[in-house]
């Protein structure tokens, strides 16, 4: 399959109206990973960055490390249940996709530095901490369905606008393409000179029955080797190297019933059609995190983080088939060999910065803000690949964005602690009609038994987005969706 063919019908069931290819929304679908953590600081809204002595250190700012003064080891299961309610021509519809995954494993080695004899022993350099951890940073699992009468458009009517493309160029529909199906299962002809592309047009009748419906599964994780240094009890310095992984897999199906007019002057016939794309990609990169946490003053902590772009080597493999029946009858299909594309991608660096305010051993109020520009994702051209339409879709359509989280720990008694916290994280997307803020509601508790800890988290996630199954210009029907996860984390942890 011609490159320049695939990325012009891959948009289908694609997340703009502009119907931009796969790869410029997979490079920003893949640069929205979150900061690795355990289940306290997922409790207050995952603002972390200024609080230390936690082991999301390791894969958050890693000169959290440095307040370590023991040895630690925790794992971090979670359950995610998601929901995507949608509304297509005012029918409603809904899915969910349950699942269990392991989010956090990290350890940290304690490592405390001699200090001469007679000096003051806390000045100077005092510890450096050593820590290796695994994260979940992104969670790609989700259903979605949506369906209803379309009274003004077909799908058709978009492999029509493909095929008058085609005839325009090469001077014939493509046998192998999207258009070339839809020719040869009879949604679309061509009324006179089949050599001019305004010859070409539908044959459904206007008034079918639509449904989308999509599966996806995957995620992305990345092991974190860290360190972070203590200096006179006032600043922290850390360094961390991070190796990442990425699956993603995505089925997706647009269906369509009706009528259509199948010869010239026929009479009606019912007919049923599909339109199928599968999906699965595959990578691995690499990033760097530096990091600062400062204590002007005892009860007050000041933190930054820099994470370098994460440069990825993907594998991708594309396929596509349509089928359609007439009255019931036998139905004709056609269906691609995978088209398998390998390309190098880089996303945005992420800077972070952060406060903390203790309140003696009662607790404390932590806030992060974080700044990410999804514009400056980039895809790089080899031979079987040109970057040039993808990176102008980044440019055009999307934009910086500004993450937000704060929460509060407080120590209820010896034993226990209560938790809460919110974060925003700001849309990547210039037109937030399209894809809106993803808003996260968090609350916990903690209880520490001598050496050993238990902590649990709820997290609540919402957010919408709206999807075109397919681009007509202003006609483009558009499915409303409304998105929820419901999530619980569980923290084990020991200290040695």
């Amino acid at each position: 399959m011609k490159i320049k063919y695939l990325l012009s019908v891959i948009a289908i069931v694609a997340i703009t109206k502009d119907s931009f290819a796969q790869y410029s929304q997979d490079a920003v679908r893949f640069s929205t990973f979150q900061t690795g953590s355990t289940s306290r600081i997922k409790a207050i809204g995952n603002a972390g960055t200024a609080v230390g002595g936690d082991l999301s250190s390791i894969s958050g700012n890693p000169a959290g490390l440095g307040f370590f003064t023991h040895s630690e080891v925790s794992i971090t299961p979670e359950y995610n249940s998601s929901k995507v309610n949608s509304s297509f021509f005012g029918q409603a519809g809904s899915a969910n996709k349950n699942n269990v995954n392991l989010n956090n494993v990290a350890v940290v080695y304690y490592q405390q530095l001699n200090t001469p004899k007679g000096r003051d022993k806390s000045k100077g350099w005092l510890s450096i901490n050593y820590g290796a951890g695994y994260s979940r940073t992104n969670n790609f699992y989700e259903n979605m369905n949506y369906g209803g009468r379309n009274p003004s458009s077909s799908i058709s009517d978009y492999y029509t606008g493909i095929a008058k493309d085609e005839v325009t160029k090469y001077g014939s529909v493509n046998p192998n393409g999207l258009d070339g199906w839809a020719y040869n299962q009879k949604l679309i002809d061509n009324f006179g000179d089949a050599s001019k592309p305004e010859s070409y047009a539908s044959n459904v009748i206007t008034g079918v029955d639509q449904l989308g419906r999509a599966i996806r599964t995957g995620g992305q994780s990345e092991v974190d080797l860290s360190f972070g240094a203590n200096y006179s009890n006032k600043l922290y310095i850390g360094l961390g190297l991070a190796i990442t992984d990425l699956q993603y897999n995505s089925f997706s199906q647009f269906g369509e019933s009706g009528t259509a007019t199948i010869t010239d002057g026929g009479s009606p016939q019912p007919f049923n059609s599909a339109f199928t794309q599968n999906q699965v990609t595959r990578g691995s990169g690499a990033n760097v995190k530096l990091g600062v946490i400062y204590k002007p003053v005892e009860a007050l902590r000041l933190g930054f983080t820099f994470t370098s772009p994460t440069f990825y080597s993907i594998d991708d493999s594309y396929s596509e088939g349509l089928q359609t029946s007439f009255n019931n009858g036998a139905p004709v299909s056609n269906a691609s060999d995978p088209y398998q594309l390998s390309y190098n991608m880089r996303t945005p660096l992420k800077l972070a910065g952060g406060a903390a305010f203790f309140i003696g051993k009662y607790g404390f109020i932590s806030g992060d803000v974080e700044y990410i520009d999804y514009s400056t994702t980039h895809i790089s051209s080899n031979d079987s690949y040109d970057n040039t339409y993808d990176i102008s879709q980044i440019k055009a359509n999307y934009k910086s964005a500004v993450n937000l989280h704060v929460g509060a720990e407080a120590r209820v008694t010896s034993i226990f602690y209560l938790r809460g916290g919110y974060s925003l994280q700001g849309s990547p997307m210039k037109n937030k009609d399209l894809s809106g803020d993803i808003k996260t509601v968090t609350g916990g508790i903690g209880i520490r038994l001598g050496a050993i800890y238990i902590d649990a988290t709820y997290a609540h996630l919402s957010g919408t987005q709206t999807v075109f199954p397919y681009e007509i210009g202003d006609a483009s029907p558009a499915a409303n969706l409304k998105k929820t996860n419901n999530n619980g984390f569980l923290t084990l942890g020991y200290r040695f």
